[in-house]
């Protein structure tokens, strides 16, 4: 009796065995069809393995390898710039350092915009392009807007001055004087020693550093000499192309400008004086003259 209860004990329990084995094998069949069905379903995105910030990167600082890590980026999604091999951002063994040039979050692609060659201090220097020079205009609180301007925004320069003897302009504050527009859209490099792009406060100028061509250099220096230069600020999506603006005071109010008539030739009078005794007597003559 206790054969029989033994040998059905065990073909129970092997029942039971086979049982959850087959339910195992076809609950991990229906699993891995499931997965497999996903997996055609999702889009296939290619990605690149790319150099992102591995902390939270401020201007002027000195990159090092260790503030840098390897991200998978989708290829089709990648900024202009990157970086994927870690020798390219930091050659010969990180000896000529980079620094950064604009802020990066954490996780944010590092891009060459972003930081200098390699050796290069983040200066104004690097913000030139082929060609440019740097120049500073004198500005004040009404001149540079206030101190809404930062670096990387643009303006619109205005002189204002007079004519004066031989059409010559020079500064001054009379009916003479005359308002234009000299340079349209230049870009500012650096506001007093500020040269950072991403700051945010405001900054009540003395000076403002500009980009121009060696012309537009000139051009600027002769008009801070003979007048005084005012800036306007250019909205950061406006593309369009300013038109030549002149004003005078005239102008401005509408008048218009009345020729002075000269006044007439007084007529030569030639005389001599006679005495007579006493008395002195003038007479006229013709002018021989």
């Amino acid at each position: 009796m206790r054969l029989v209860f033994g040998l059905v004990l065990m073909v129970g329990l092997g029942l039971a065995g086979f049982a959850v084995y087959m339910a195992k094998s076809y609950i991990q069949g229906y699993q891995a069809q499931l997965a497999h069905e996903r997996a055609q379903r999702a889009p296939q995105i290619e990605t690149v393995d790319v150099i992102v910030a591995n902390e939270p990167l401020q201007y002027g600082q000195t990159l090092e390898p260790n503030m840098v890590r390897m991200a998978k980026f989708p290829k089709n999604s990648l900024p202009e710039g990157y970086f994927t091999k870690a020798d390219v951002l930091f050659p010969n063994k990180n000896e000529e350092k980079r620094m950064v040039r604009r802020a990066m979050e954490k996780n944010e692609a590092v891009l060459k915009s972003k930081v200098t060659k390699p050796g290069e201090a983040a200066g104004i220097s690097t913000a030139l392009g082929p060609g440019m020079r740097a120049f500073a205009i004198k500005v004040d609180v009404a001149s540079g807007v206030s101190g809404f301007l930062r670096p990387g925004d643009r303006v619109d320069v205005y002189w204002t001055g007079q004519v004066r003897g031989n059409q010559v302009r020079t500064e001054g504050n009379s009916v003479g004087d005359v308002t234009k527009l000299i340079q349209t859209a230049v870009k500012l490099i650096a506001v007093d020693q500020v040269s950072n792009e991403d700051t945010r406060q405001a900054i009540i100028a003395r000076t403002v550093t500009v980009a121009a061509k060696p012309q537009e250099v000139a051009a600027l220096a002769q008009a801070q000499a003979t007048g005084r230069l005012s800036l306007s600020l250019v909205g950061a999506q406006d593309e369009s192309v300013a038109d030549v603006i002149e004003v005078d005071q005239w102008r401005l109010l509408g008048l218009s400008k009345q020729e002075v008539e000269a006044p007439a030739p007084k007529k030569e009078v030639c005389t001599i004086k006679t005495r007579r005794g006493g008395e002195v007597v003038i007479s006229q003559i013709p002018c021989t003259n």
